[in-house]
């Protein structure tokens, strides 16, 4: 297989029927409760946005290149664009259950485009999780994200074991761990870990809103991206969402500046 065939290629077992299932992997409203913000117009040859931040560098367009629920769809950038694709299949199972597999094509090829690929199955790992605590705890429901962000610098003790400290948290943190971050000037995030990922933990949370997170410290060539995404619901969600992107990011990037992270016990 040449470089530019290269494919990232994973499935996961989820509850739900594969109707709910589709919900969540094919809609707007579905997606932006587990990954990015999404806007989908729901047919084949329809408009697709995600976005990954402020500001229109961070605004990705695309198109829905195939709809065929509830068992697949595919998005990419448009017709004869170049770049990469997304192709999810559903396949009910019995119990309540289903297969949905997710098969990311269009990588190039040289070092940017080998770090990208292992970028990206490692978020798409941690994404995974968090689709899958979404369909199980929230099915049916629309979050509202929060995805404050961060480059920090080279250092010693990098990964996680570094953002934990920065959080005061255990690195070793269990499936099951009860964890309480709480840094002056930002909400407090509360609840237990669900998952351990190479690259942090997923959480379902309690505060500030039933919800879940993903504390995430990920190796992006000599930097450290660093993330406290949340995914917050209720009637308050949109507020809290925008409250703890904001404080958030704030926190992230003044650690990133060389400020000491200070934690209240």
């Amino acid at each position: 297989m040449t470089d530019d065939q290269r494919s990232i290629d994973m499935q996961l077992e989820v509850p739900g029927t594969p109707e709910q299932v589709w919900e969540a992997i094919a809609t707007g409203p579905g997606i932006t409760s587990w990954y990015v913000p999404h806007e989908v117009e729901p047919r084949a040859g329809g408009a697709m946005t995600a976005s990954f931040g402020p500001g229109p560098e961070m605004q990705v367009n695309g198109r829905v290149a195939a709809w065929e629920p509830p068992t697949r769809v595919v998005f990419d950038g448009g017709e004869g664009a170049a770049g990469l694709a997304f192709e999810w299949h559903v396949e009910g199972r019995d119990g309540g259950m289903s297969i949905v597999r997710l098969v990311n094509t269009g990588f190039g090829s040289g070092e940017e485009w080998d770090a990208q690929y292992d970028a990206m199955t490692e978020g798409w790992r941690a994404f995974f999780v968090n689709l899958r605590l979404h369909l199980t705890h929230f099915a049916g429901r629309q979050a509202r994200s929060a995805m404050p962000m961060a480059m920090w610098p080279p250092a010693s003790g990098a990964g996680w074991p570094r953002l934990a400290a920065a959080l005061g948290l255990d690195p070793d943190a269990a499936p099951g761990d009860r964890i309480v971050v709480s840094v002056p000037g930002t909400p407090r995030l509360v609840g237990t870990v669900t998952d351990r990922l190479s690259v942090g933990v997923a959480v379902l949370l309690e505060e500030p809103a039933p919800g879940t997170a993903m504390l995430l410290a990920e190796a992006h060539g000599p930097v450290l991206g660093v993330s406290t995404w949340c995914y917050l619901y209720g009637d308050d969600a949109a507020r809290l969402a925008a409250e703890v992107g904001e404080r958030w990011s704030t926190w992230l990037q003044a650690q990133a500046a060389g400020a000491e992270p200070t934690v209240e016990p």
